[in-house]
């Protein structure tokens, strides 16, 4: 018989004993607290968060490392009291950033990967995984419309870092002496994106030493996107310079407004140029999987390189990024450093599934389990009618907000699911323009900050460039019902006139 939880404390459970009933139990108790918490985020009657200051916060939940081992019993208590403090980002009134809930497949798969605790780096630690891999990916190809027997590609920790490998091979293709040699004996580089750009570009330029300041903004029209004329003209400026012009990223659905730059357009400027064409679809990039949708990304096939998340759409758990190549073998050539401990040549297999050796990193997370499980949960079809949903919500909630005195839209007729907005209280819609903009600056952050002490729903808000602060909308958590927004247009409503 095994002893109660409180008595116990980890080493005296599997694996450093073989007391298999206190292991069940303890394991037990924490699936109680995941059901339990999973049933609370999914229900609309409970509050996204418990909002409480930095300095309370502190008070209501121990976070210290202690000298001595606690028993299993608090360890419980402790992962009751994080889940119960933090925000329900799965809530399916949390539209406060690209936050795609909590998909029940997509979860199981993360706890059958944390289970395998499986490193990606060689075929033979990871034979189903690394297969695995590659057949997801091969749907992303097919998606993007490349060839899949010529394509390439790696899960990374992020879209952030599927940017950086698709700068840094990009720099290779052109210049592979700097692998080696640094950027001593190759020209001053030079790298262009929009300015509604995700900032992981200009990261990835500085990370590369390229250097942020030779990453130049394009300016976007008046939804968003990047304008071709501007950037042709950039790249013409910098060769007049004596800069070198390498590499050119394109949106699809940028952070703030959900734009899609025009792909085509870009493309045929980077074949004049002979520059590297990457499209960072972190966000976007699910949209290939309605064929309603996908003409948003026309072009996208003519891409170098694919940032997908699938994270963020698709919903899978985080993280979930690829960073995609049309080109085989360019991943390897960019990253391999032929480790010897880990990627011998004389294996009893294929080497080229050890696909660690394109990796910048050398363990590597299973970023994909649970993104093949909740893929096979759904098929293509799923996926169509998912996406196709949300849309249909987006226009759904933009209609609403058209015809509800007191709300505003920053772009009249969304492309995505961003739908960015103003909400006016009453007392100050008669004031001139520019006293209402100046008293607009304040609206959204007392707005927002009561819906973090009703605890009742939550959504972001920003300037940008001569707008005042305004609600940056977001619509992708397939749990989000009509209903839902309805019930959020009258919360903002609420809070807004009793300011």
């Amino acid at each position: 018989m095994s002893k109660n939880l409180d008595q116990l404390i980890a080493k005296e459970i599997l694996p450093q004993t073989d007391n298999w009933e206190a292991t069940q139990e303890f394991i037990g108790r924490i699936v109680e607290v995941l059901l339990k918490y999973i049933r609370d985020q999914n229900d609309r009657g409970q509050k996204i968060l418990e909002f409480h200051h930095p300095d309370k916060m502190q008070k209501l939940i121990d976070l210290s490392i202690p000298e001595e081992a606690e028993n299993l019993e608090k360890l419980v208590k402790s992962c009751e009291d994080v889940l119960r403090l933090g925000v329900k980002t799965g809530h399916p009134r949390f539209f406060n950033q690209i936050s795609c809930g909590l998909d029940l497949v997509a979860m199981a798969g993360e706890w059958l990967t944390a289970t395998a605790n499986t490193n990606m780096f060689t075929y033979e630690i990871a034979p189903v995984f690394i297969l695995m891999e590659k057949a997801v990916m091969t749907r992303m190809w097919e998606a993007i419309g490349w060839d899949a027997e010529k394509a390439d590609g790696i899960f990374a920790p992020g879209g952030a870092i599927a940017n950086l490998y698709a700068l840094n091979a990009a720099r290779h293709h052109y210049f592979p002496r700097a692998k080696h040699l640094g950027m001593k004996d190759i020209p001053t580089l030079c790298c262009f994106t929009s300015e509604d750009s995700h900032y992981s570009i200009k990261s990835a330029a500085s990370v590369c030493g390229i250097g942020a300041d030779h990453c130049f903004n394009i300016p976007t029209d008046a939804v968003g996107k990047m304008i071709p004329e501007a950037l042709e003209q950039k790249i013409i400026e910098c060769k007049k310079e004596g800069l070198t012009p390498f590499f050119v990223c394109c949106t699809a659905g940028t952070t703030v407004y959900g734009a899609f730059d025009p792909l085509t357009r870009v493309a045929d400027i980077c074949e004049r140029h002979k520059l590297w064409f990457h499209v960072d679809g972190a966000w976007g990039g699910g949209m290939l999987l309605s064929p309603e949708q996908r003409h948003k990304l026309a072009g996208i096939e003519r891409a170098n390189s694919v940032t997908w998340n699938p994270h963020k759409l698709m919903g899978a758990l985080l993280q979930c990024s690829a960073c995609l190549f049309r080109q085989d073998g360019l991943l390897f050539q960019c990253n391999q450093m032929s480790a010897d401990y880990l990627f011998q040549q004389d294996k009893p297999y294929d080497c080229s599934f050890d696909t660690g050796d394109k990796a910048i990193q050398c363990g590597r997370h299973n970023d994909v389990f649970k993104l093949w499980l909740m893929w096979k949960s759904k098929g293509m079809e799923g996926y169509r009618q998912q996406i196709n949903r949300l849309m249909d919500l987006a226009h759904y909630f933009t209609a609403r907000i058209s015809e509800t005195e007191g709300f505003e839209l920053i772009i009249k007729k969304p492309e995505f699911l961003n739908i960015c907005f103003w909400y006016v209280p009453s007392k100050i819609r008669h004031l001139e323009p520019a006293e209402k903009m100046a008293r607009l600056e304040k609206i959204a952050p007392k707005i927002k900050a009561g819906m973090m002490q009703r605890g009742t729903t939550m959504v972001g808000y920003q300037p940008d460039k001569q707008r005042p602060n305004f609600f940056r909308m977001i619509i992708s958590n397939q749990a989000i019902t009509r209903d839902d927004l309805d019930f959020l247009i009258q919360e903002i409503v609420d809070i807004g006139e009793s300011l």
